[in-house]
């Protein structure tokens, strides 16, 4: 059995695959707001699912951050109370076995190049829009986790193509000025149409005033330039969009309109996307940081 964690804001979700991936248990709790709150819901749901199914599994988890490959601790998490933390060795001090601990956004890549919308691509990359921005980059089948464990830390890159009026940018939790995520999240678009504390952003497409209307125009031109400069960088055959904002319908039309103006090429085949398995495939692609076990015969 592999047992997958996705460690969100604010929810925890956890999954039990069997030996054929089919889902033996489900189930999500509200996100405690420490860090060691954290690892005792974890330690909690992990050690409740084994009991209740009667087998114990690997344990994969996905969090909004990296582990350092210097000193090992969770580092580039937006929920920043995780920073510092040791979270892979205390996890596995508490549940008595290695814990593999990856971006989730990394989990997301996985799970929809598996049996996502991904699947059968040779090249994936797959991005979540919510609360924060990352992607996560699969070639082969195979994670690209990167020499420096940050492959796919688009969010932290500069809007790319900016305009007179977007510089120099809003200021990003991470020190810098005009990070893809200070313009893509859901925050950011909610900001945009509505001013500063604004922070849903789901209704914006059912409105039809002026703010609303201009604030999704906005959206989707920057989505496309910031899509434009990994097209030009890794050519991906699919890309994959996750998160909240990814449920709204008109950026499918929109991006792959505008992609093209900034990509270096007389064709664009590129496919835009919606995640399948929609805000479970961070915790179906964490269980997969472990691989299928064997099957007898």
């Amino acid at each position: 059995m592999r047992i997958g964690v996705d460690l969100g804001g604010t929810k925890i979700e956890i999954v039990a695959l069997d030996a054929a991936d089919g889902i033996r248990l489900r189930r999500r709790i509200p996100t405690p707001p420490s860090y060691a709150g954290v690892v005792g819901a974890v330690v909690a749901l992990v050690s409740g699912a084994e009991a209740e199914l009667g087998l114990h599994g690997t344990v994969g988890m996905g969090i909004p951050g990296s582990l350092s490959l210097a000193t090992g601790l969770v580092r580039g998490a937006n929920s920043t109370w995780l920073n510092r933390g040791r979270l892979d060795q205390d996890l596995a001090a508490a549940l008595g076995r290695e814990v593999r601990v990856s971006n989730d956004a990394n989990c997301l890549a996985l799970s929809e190049a598996a049996d996502g919308a991904g699947a059968g691509a040779e090249s994936v990359f797959a991005v979540i829009l919510g609360t924060g921005v990352g992607a996560g980059v699969v070639i082969g089948g195979k994670l690209v986790e990167g020499f420096n464990r940050i492959g796919g830390e688009w969010g932290h890159n500069p809007l790319p193509w900016m305009t007179p009026e977007e510089y120099p940018g809003p200021r990003c939790w991470c020190g810098q000025r005009a990070c893809i995520e200070t313009f893509l999240s859901g925050p950011a678009l909610a900001a945009d149409a509505d001013g500063p504390g604004s922070r849903s952003a789901s209704g914006l497409p059912q409105r039809s005033d002026a703010p609303a209307r201009a604030a999704l125009v906005r959206h989707a031109d920057r989505l496309s330039r910031a899509l434009a400069s990994v097209v030009n960088l890794l050519d991906p055959e699919v890309i994959v969009l996750a998160g909240g904002v990814s449920n709204m319908a008109h950026l499918y039309d929109e991006v792959p309109r505008l992609l093209p103006r900034h990509v270096f090429s007389d064709v664009v085949r590129t496919r835009i996307v919606r995640a399948r398995h929609g805000d479970s495939s961070g915790v179906l692609g964490a269980a997969r940081l472990w691989p299928a076990p064997t099957r007898p015969g």
